[in-house]
């Protein structure tokens, strides 16, 4: 940019040079020297330049942004909308009463067979053909996926869950695991733990098949639980021996005091369980501890000899 200082100089400069030159007089040139001077003055910058910037917008104070606090979620309990949720798992209990088809039965190849499970509605609802019994794992024996509950439960009504089955064609131990669907969808077993509801069948195509005593279960109950009223206390023990198809048998009770039973001959035409009992009574007057015991002996067609199984004895 060019400067009016220097500019304003050069054209004094000039005028001087040409006055001169053109030979005016004295007044005329003096007084137009003097014009110029003033004008060259009057064009001088002021000792306090100009401020030529822009002023910069005043900051306008904001307030301080709203701080949001993180929402805290309840330590314990449900949601207010899952509460239904709550009260459609409380249909969903139930407890297995009996069953047919013990575990461990032999089969034929291809044997078409039917399981029953005997299952009670322990829950406060009422359960409709709507629900469903499922199956959960294992071996589905070629049976469906999926049926109807056969009839409508009540509460501690008991419902017979029936499947009919086909076993494999193939020999070896198989196992068949359901369980049961409320019409909400929601999956339950038996039991404390809403355990699966199963059978367990062995496929043999042997001619002479391996029957047998597959288990003996053995416990001891006490009439009456607790006290000492009456002058005796009765002791029952209680054996279920489970076979996996027809057999005979012999066993004796064993007791801690010596009291041992003669041997029992047991003939049995198909796989099923069988309950023996025992009774031990004791008086008042008996020495009290927690030594004696019941138990049982195979002696044929094969030895075994089942665990013991004590009970205690105190009249305080």
């Amino acid at each position: 940019m060019l400067n009016p200082k220097k500019y304003l100089l050069s054209t004094l400069l000039i005028l001087i040079l040409t006055l001169t030159a053109c030979g005016a007089d004295g007044s005329t040139q003096e007084s137009t020297i003097q014009t110029a001077v003033a004008l060259t003055v009057a064009a001088q910058p002021t000792s306090t330049p100009l401020n030529t910037e822009t002023p910069s917008a005043p900051v306008i104070p904001t307030k301080t942004p709203f701080q949001q606090e993180t929402p805290t979620l309840p330590s314990a309990g449900l949601p207010t909308q899952q509460q239904g949720s709550n009260q459609k798992f409380e249909c969903a209990k139930a407890s297995i009463q009996s069953e047919t088809i013990v575990d461990g039965t032999i089969f034929k190849p291809g044997e078409v067979f039917t399981k029953t499970w005997n299952i009670t509605n322990t829950s406060t609802c009422v359960w409709d053909t709507n629900y469903k019994i499922i199956f959960w794992d294992g071996n589905i024996l070629g049976g469906g996926y999926v049926y109807n509950l056969p009839q409508a439960t009540g509460p501690g009504q008991t419902v017979p869950v029936s499947l009919v089955l086909t076993t494999p064609d193939i020999d070896g131990t198989y196992k068949s695991e359901w369980k049961l669907q409320t019409s909400d969808g929601i999956n339950f077993g038996v039991g404390q733990y809403s355990a699966a509801f199963y059978t367990e069948i062995v496929v043999s195509s042997s001619a002479t098949p391996d029957f047998g005593i597959t288990a003996v279960d053995l416990y001891v109950t006490r009439n009456p639980l607790f006290g000492c009223e009456p002058a005796n206390m009765t002791y029952t023990a209680t054996a279920t021996f489970t076979t996996n198809g027809p057999v005979e048998f012999e066993f004796r009770w064993l007791q801690q005091d010596g009291n041992n039973s003669e041997p029992q001959f047991v003939k049995i035409t198909s796989a099923t369980q069988k309950t023996f009992t025992r009774v031990w009574k004791l008086s008042r007057t008996a020495a009290q501890n927690s030594n004696r015991w019941f138990q049982i002996f195979v002696t044929s067609p094969v030895y075994k000899e089942y665990p013991k199984v004590g009970f205690e004895f105190f009249c305080p």
